[in-house]
């Protein structure tokens, strides 16, 4: 028999130290945060979101409030998922959760990172979630020391989730148009790598190539994971500074790329 998920808000201390034990678990004791920080935050304007089977917490996501230039915001910190239930849909039971309770705490706006080249999370923030993106930060947490890491930069995209917008509620759909640029690609013995030389054109559309499985090439070649790292940088922040944003993820089965598209951010209904 299969056993249901629960996706609850956590509010009390000891569901504080539950999902400060899972964390410490998921991450292999590289730092829970601490309970009397997310106990704190939580009392004040946060929210944390839980997923529980067999009264077990085997999921959660972590949220305090933000504040910049006049616009207040939920911060999206962490969510983590026990490596025995991840690929069952729990990840996105957290999110559309938490964007229920948010928009019923008064928050139109919620915003967090993620590594760009890790398709699976662009997929899911951008293509399921309807976040969108126009802000890069170059080496976001600095540059890690595990053996997966080391020596590559921490960038991030970081996302817009406005979960009371036309574009999140109505799911719009972003169709490929006829005025679309791909980024060029080409196939090399380490594997596939950007072949775009000059500046990017204007067009209604840009479609930009990632790797499939950037887990795997960082673990085959890390100078390869970090010429992917340099070269989409430059791809990113280009198209971020002519007023591009991120809407989606396009995947391509069991191909070596996948895409994203871009749009003009004057053109989307947020």
């Amino acid at each position: 028999m299969t056993s249901t998920i629960d996706i609850r808000v956590l509010n009390s201390n000891e569901e504080m130290r539950q999902m400060y034990q899972l964390e410490e678990f998921i991450w292999q004791g590289e730092g829970g945060i601490p309970v009397h920080q997310t106990i704190t935050a939580i009392r004040n304007g946060g929210l944390a979101i839980g997923a529980y089977c067999d009264g077990q917490l085997v999921g959660f996501s972590y949220s305090f409030a933000g504040f910049k230039d006049g616009k207040i915001y939920l911060c999206s910190h962490n969510m983590g998922i026990h490596p025995e239930y991840r690929d069952k849909g729990i990840g996105a039971s957290l999110k559309n959760r938490q964007k229920t309770e948010a928009a019923r705490m008064g928050y139109d706006m919620l915003t967090w990172t993620y590594d760009p080249l890790e398709t699976r999370n662009g997929y899911l923030n951008l293509s399921k979630l309807r976040a969108v993106c126009s802000t890069y930060i170059e080496n976001c947490y600095g540059e890690f020391d595990d053996g997966l890491n080391a020596g590559l930069p921490t960038d991030r995209f970081k996302v817009e989730w406005w979960v009371n917008s036309r574009h999140v509620n109505e799911r719009l759909q972003t169709s490929i148009e006829d005025d679309v640029f791909y980024i060029p690609w080409k196939e090399t013995v380490s594997g596939p790598t950007l072949a775009i030389n000059g500046e990017i054109p204007d067009a209604k559309q840009v479609m930009v190539p990632v790797p499939a499985a950037f887990q795997t090439i960082k673990q085959d070649d890390m100078k390869f994971a970090l010429d992917w790292r340099l070269k989409t940088r430059a791809v990113f922040q280009e198209l971020f500074q002519k007023g591009y944003a991120a809407v989606s993820l396009e995947r391509s089965g069991e191909g070596p790329v996948h895409h994203y598209v871009f749009l003009k951010r004057s053109e989307l209904f947020i």
